[in-house]
């Protein structure tokens, strides 16, 4: 392959206490212990929020390897030390004002900037690159693959719960970063041209210092050669992670195919995205999405098999025939992170219990 397509996983988790189940500020301590992770391993604005980061990984034999080794460790070194992992979107209980903030320079300047925007918004995403060196080639890309992103959004929904409450929503994280300017899903660019002349339009006037502060649910990273699907809460299981990131790195892959052999695929507006995007906020892999082509409605696990299929071609190359095997049966009858929590609480009535369920299931595999 000319392109490599190399990934890179980042997976933001929570620092509960193991005796109140409530997030613990403890980054220090994972800091401390996590001197051998070098650049894996990461603070984020708040105090109890720890982010690992795989190296640019080849295929998605890498991929898996690293990002259950990061679990891993993380789980080790934080039950040594009086914590415990969670992955999930929100804290079901915790509230944002208990919450102390991340003493660095770059996350002073945010609070300062967006204020109590910055201090609630304490969510938990996972981010998945995909290595694309053409930049004009990332653009075409990036316009095509935003009618995939509410599917992808749909697989991963794992945050029902927002200060001790039931939101009725399955991603509630998606509904409190909208608050930030620069969220949600991308205009159409022309070009990278076109693109450029954006990003320099508010760097001229003191919008944003860099493209880093644009943080649609995917964008071209601001330093890597890469495109970064972001609009996914952070799912519980590990196998969950790396099937998404595999799905990822075939649509780009998919679409990459297309355009370089002078085809293409329909584009849609934002507008229209958005609402498939909020179905997938609203009941995850059990509601129904807009069927674009048909122009009528489908239930969203049957557009996620035509997505399975859709990149079904490009799968044996990457080697990620097993993952596609994972995800056609997650989509058939499997739930999602959401559904999980939700049952618990469910069946206890008692939030605890679901952070609980949440410590066990990131365990789940490794």
């Amino acid at each position: 392959m000319a392109e490599r397509f190399t990934l890179g996983v980042e997976e933001e988790f929570q620092l509960v206490d193991p005796h109140t189940r409530e997030l613990k500020s403890h980054i220090e301590e994972m800091m401390a212990a996590g001197v051998h992770l070098g650049e894996q391993i990461k603070r984020e604005l708040h105090q109890s929020v720890v982010e690992v980061g795989t190296p640019i990984c080849a295929d998605i034999r890498e991929a898996r390897e690293n990002v259950t080794r990061l679990r891993r460790s993380l789980i080790s070194m934080a039950e040594a030390s009086g914590a415990r992992i969670v992955a999930a979107g929100t804290h079901p209980f915790s509230h944002w004002k208990d919450q102390e903030i991340t003493g660095q320079v770059r996350y002073t300047d945010i609070v300062n900037e967006m204020e109590d925007l910055a201090r609630a918004n304490l969510i938990f995403g996972l981010h998945v690159h995909v290595g694309v060196e053409d930049r004009e080639m990332q653009i075409q890309i990036m316009n095509g693959v935003r009618a995939f992103l509410p599917h992808l959004l749909a697989l991963s929904v794992n945050s029902p719960f927002w200060c001790g409450r039931k939101t009725g929503v399955r991603s509630v994280r998606s509904t409190i970063f909208k608050r930030f300017p620069r969220t949600q899903i991308p205009d159409y660019f022309h070009s990278w041209d076109d693109y450029a002349k954006y990003v320099e339009l508010l760097v001229r006037t003191n919008c944003i210092d860099d493209a880093k502060k644009i943080w649609w649910d995917i964008r071209p990273h601001a330093y890597f050669k890469t495109l970064e699907f972001r609009v996914c809460d952070i799912p519980c299981r590990a196998e969950e992670t790396v099937a998404i990131a595999a799905l990822c790195q075939a649509l780009v892959v998919k679409l990459y195919r297309l355009f370089d052999s002078n085809l293409g695929i329909r584009m849609y507006t934002r507008a229209i995205v958005e609402e498939n995007k909020f179905r997938a906020v609203k009941a995850g892999l059990d509601g129904r999405m807009i069927d674009f082509g048909l122009r009528g409605e489908a239930t969203t696990r049957s557009l996620i098999h035509e997505v399975l299929h859709f990149v079904d071609d490009v799968v044996d190359e990457l080697g990620t025939r097993e993952e596609m095997r994972f995800l056609h049966a997650w989509a058939a009858t499997g739930d999602t992170g959401a559904d999980r929590q939700l049952r618990v609480h469910k069946a206890t009535g008692d939030l605890r219990a679901v952070v609980d369920a949440l410590v066990d299931e990131t365990r789940r595999g490794l």
